[in-house]
């Protein structure tokens, strides 16, 4: 079975093409992420085969965000399809809600920090108060840790920084916005070699169009694992 510190993202229309590239990766990858722009596509049912039927990991990348009461019976909702990863916005207030609905599952609650796609322009533009980011990532992780989440989603050039936080032992750092040597950026702006983001203090990284978009997505994913060896 292949490392599952990396996890390939089915960033594809539809289910029917999640599963054909999940088949074509074959036993070199074991954990998969589904998000939520294949949910209309049968991104839950591909979710529930590829757990049920192949044995694989499944990160459900849905980035709830709501009142309380609302996140946790989505949650608890999701956690009836015994997948592994589920992420959260990192509010405090919704983390706390999803550790209720999670409550007796194995499921675990991520809370997203600030997206791998933001930089300070983009906060300063929704009106995110002012601060360096990583260090409003690092508080964001902290305060979601104190509020339950099992870990995070970080950009990797903010993984050392977690890690390093009192109250992260034992927690998780799963970082997306990873990109190969030579790999385009597309839309992250805060990216880190695959070996460099677990070097960092990740437990996962994310990888997507590296993978998918290659001419050969199985020989893609093995050079990335083999870096990570």
């Amino acid at each position: 079975m292949s490392d599952d510190r990396l996890i390939v993202a089915l960033d594809v229309p539809n289910a029917i093409e999640g599963l054909r590239l999940a088949q074509q990766l074959g036993d070199a990858v074991s954990f998969y992420k589904i998000g939520l722009g294949m949910l209309t596509g049968g991104g839950l049912a591909l979710a529930n085969e590829l757990k049920q039927d192949h044995g694989k990991r499944i990160f459900l990348d849905m980035k709830l965000f709501d009142i309380g009461a609302t996140v946790e019976k989505a949650v608890r909702g999701l956690a009836q399809f015994d997948l592994d990863f589920l992420t959260v916005h990192g509010d405090p207030h919704v983390v706390r809600a999803a550790r209720d609905g999670a409550a007796g599952k194995d499921l675990k609650i991520l809370a997203v920090t600030i997206l791998t796609s933001l930089d300070r322009a983009d906060l300063d533009a929704g009106l995110i108060r002012s601060g360096d980011l990583p260090d409003l990532v690092a508080e964001r992780a902290s305060r979601a840790f104190d509020a339950g989440a099992d870990g995070v989603i970080a950009s990797p050039q903010e993984a050392a920084m977690i890690r390093a936080l009192p109250n992260a032992p034992g927690k998780l750092i799963v970082t997306p916005g990873v990109r190969p040597a030579g790999a385009a950026l597309g839309d992250q702006k805060r990216v880190a070699a695959p070996a460099e983001a677990i070097a960092d203090g990740a437990d996962h990284i994310v990888v997507g169009r590296p993978v998918w978009a290659a001419p050969d997505p199985a020989a893609a994913a093995h050079a990335i694992l083999a870096e990570l060896a």
